[in-house]
């Protein structure tokens, strides 16, 4: 009698011997059922496809292996690393023949961190293993290898394919060192975050939607206002400009009158925001005529002295505004000045603020440090009601310095693109926080040269991601890290698995171009 086979449950195909083995564990687990084991650890035999599928051409038989159960033998963070290299290569600075620079410019993404634990970040993201000695000697390649000029081209590239190049906006941040002395670059200077550490000055020059563009190191002691122009001048000459319509945006910092005499004469229009201390001039015939009230939205489109020593350029005499003309005004720029209730209550909250703390410091209730609206005359303090006064009259005015008629841009499309110089503050929150462009450790300028570059390589992919995938940085590798692919050992063979991934993840991969599946099979080559 022939004894008959019951199919209790299709378990899948393999094609691979680890395929096999992975399927062969799981029949044994439903065969098993809820029946323990006697524990005598009995070997089991490597099992391979040649010895189940009959399609294949007659072998010899395979000698039998000794083969225990599946085990994990590692885990990382490969998707993660797969699709910050993808949009880095997108971006072209693949160009950059350095695998080393590439992954540092990876982990400071993922997480930064100092060069040497950046090692342990590339580790957890499966990238090949190299030791601190090659990481420093592919550091010092950077700046002879003209790693930046690379970078800064393919950057410009990307931005004028994207037509970004007719505004570049401009800033400037200070980066401290944990040192005790300084040295040429790391000078002692005026930091923002008032420290007193060894820093260096950093100017950025991103397009309108915030893409970096060009990237300067100054002495830490170098003033801001004095950074602008070479900056610029650097990027205009880098990629021949010269002959190119190209505003560019500043804040009030960036406000001197050699400033803007330079970026006039490198054929630049520019956007610059001026000091309130300016209006009273600027606004002379305004005042005259209308007095110090505005309504919401009310804008005023001037003239503003060249030089602080000129002669006031708005006649008071006449009501009507001047209208500027580079010809008809040698001696002037336009000015624009717009009035805004809702900063008007903000300029009055602070002014509360700064009136109370006067009036605290000349009772002797606060320390008496220097303070606005306190006149000292010998040892008596008293409330400076002048200047209080004045500085109410100009509450909700914010005034912009251009030399652009108003024949090529209106007042309301000059505010417009000044305002787009929060794209530039997020590119620098960006480098600070998610980036954490400080505090680092290098003491040479070529080093401290070289992490800068690495910080603009960067802030580029990580604007690549965030406008392609509509996600910030910080939630697209908060959310792609924990998907850990696996590599596990079983029937005597290794395979990496990829992770399986979830709705929304897999729609911001499809977004950045990255097939999930083909991850886990580059990890380890």
């Amino acid at each position: 009698m022939t004894r008959s086979r019951e199919i209790v449950a299709h378990v899948g195909s393999a094609h691979t011997d680890a395929e096999l083995g992975i399927l062969l564990e799981k029949a044994r687990v439903i065969a098993d059922g809820d029946q323990q084991e006697l524990g005598f650890d009995a070997h089991r035999v490597t099992s391979q496809l040649a010895d189940v599928a009959d399609w294949r051409p007659a072998q010899a038989a395979p000698v039998a292996s000794v083969a225990g159960p599946g085990r994990t033998i590692g885990t990382a963070s490969r998707l993660l690393y797969d699709t910050l290299g993808a949009v880095y290569d997108w971006l072209g600075f693949d160009a950059i023949d350095d695998a080393v620079f590439r992954d540092l410019v990876i982990a400071r993404i993922v997480e930064p961190t100092s060069k040497l634990d950046s090692l342990r970040v590339l580790a957890d993201l499966g990238a090949n293993q190299v030791s601190y000695r090659t990481v420093q000697r592919h550091l010092d390649a950077v700046g002879p290898g003209k790693y930046r000029d690379t970078i800064a081209a393919k950057c410009f590239a990307h931005a004028r394919d994207c037509g970004g190049l007719s505004l570049l906006l401009y800033d400037v941040t200070t980066l401290y060192f944990e040192a005790e002395n300084e040295d040429d670059l790391r000078k002692v200077g005026y930091s923002k975050e008032r420290r007193v550490d060894p820093q260096i000055v950093v100017g950025l020059l991103v397009d309108r939607t915030g893409f970096p563009l060009e990237i300067g190191c100054y002495e830490g002691n170098t003033a801001e206002t004095t950074t602008i122009v070479p900056v610029v001048r650097g990027f205009l000459e880098r990629h021949q400009l010269t002959d190119t319509e190209i505003v560019v945006a500043a804040d009030a910092g960036m406000l001197s009158a050699s400033n803007l005499k330079d970026l006039d004469e490198l054929g630049c229009s520019f956007i610059v925001g001026s000091r309130v201390t300016k209006a009273p001039a600027d606004l002379e015939s305004h005042f005259h005529w209308n007095g110090d009230a505005f309504t919401d939205g009310h804008v005023i489109d001037t003239v503003t002295p060249r030089h602080g020593n000129n002669r006031c350029v708005n006649d008071r005499g006449k009501r009507a505004e001047p209208v500027w003309d580079p010809q008809a005004h040698p001696g002037a720029w336009r000015a624009v000045w717009a009035y805004s209730a809702k900063r008007a209550r903000r300029d009055q909250k602070t002014l509360a603020a700064q009136e109370a703390r006067a009036k605290a410091i000349i009772d002797g209730t606060k320390a008496a440090k220097s303070a606005r609206f306190v006149k000292v005359s010998g040892k008596d303090r008293h409330l400076d009601q002048a200047a209080l006064t004045r500085a109410q009259s100009l509450v909700g005015l914010k005034g912009y310095v251009t030399n652009v008629p108003v024949t090529l841009m209106p007042a309301t499309e000059i505010m417009a693109k000044y305002h787009d110089l929060w794209h530039v503050e997020k590119s620098f929150r960006m480098s600070k926080s998610d980036l954490a462009a400080r505090p680092i450790w290098h003491r040479q300028r070529e080093t401290i040269d070289a992490h800068l570059t690495i910080v603009f390589a960067a802030l580029a992919v990580s604007h690549a991601i965030q406008s392609r995938s509509g996600n910030s940085i910080a939630k697209v590798v908060k959310g792609l890290r924990p998907l850990r692919s696996a590599t596990i050992a079983i029937n005597g063979t290794t395979h990496t698995f990829p992770p399986d991934v979830p709705a929304n993840q897999r729609e911001i991969l499809e977004h950045l171009g990255v097939d999930p599946a083909k991850s886990a099979t580059a990890q380890g080559h």
